[in-house]
């Protein structure tokens, strides 16, 4: 029997996100893939960047992140920018939504991921950070770098 991994499989981040907006809240949404796209998935071939979430029509769908064709599927490959449905609530959707009517939010994917064999997507609603708050947050953590740094150095 294999030991249970702690952490989630994650597939792949999108770095960006986090550099771009404040990440207020997070949630996980399953998204419809098709055979040989989550086989893509499962081999790391999924690109987060410029990905985004939209509300249309009470659904919420994901656009504009990009799953490698799978390279023995042939025929069966689809687009690979193609707009994807991420299966949630309507509950969650319509929050989704309220938060997407606000000027400056944005709903972003943050990673995705394997849990118990279905790909999973962690989206976050996020505000849009002006330039000076990205330098801000790029100035602090090198002060904690630092710090780290010189702690190390004296002990």
């Amino acid at each position: 029997m294999k030991p249970k991994k702690s952490e989630d499989n994650v597939v792949a981040k999108n770095k960006k996100a986090n550099h771009d907006y404040l990440i207020e809240d997070t949630i996980e949404a399953g998204f419809e893939l098709t055979g040989t796209e989550i086989k893509s998935v499962r081999a790391s071939r999924i690109t987060l960047r410029d990905g985004y979430v939209r509300i249309r029509k009470g659904e919420a769908w994901l656009e504009n992140v990009h799953i490698s064709e799978y390279k023995q599927g042939n025929q069966f490959n689809v687009d690979p920018i193609r707009n994807r449905k991420l299966l949630l609530h309507k509950k969650e959707i319509r929050r989704l939504d309220e938060f997407q009517q606000e000027k400056g939010n944005a709903i972003v994917p943050l990673k995705v991921y394997l849990k118990r064999g279905y790909a999973k997507v962690l989206i976050g609603l996020g505000r849009g950070k002006k330039n000076y708050d990205k330098r801000e947050t790029l100035k602090r953590r090198d002060q904690e770098r630092e710090i780290q740094r010189a702690v190390r150095a004296r002990f």
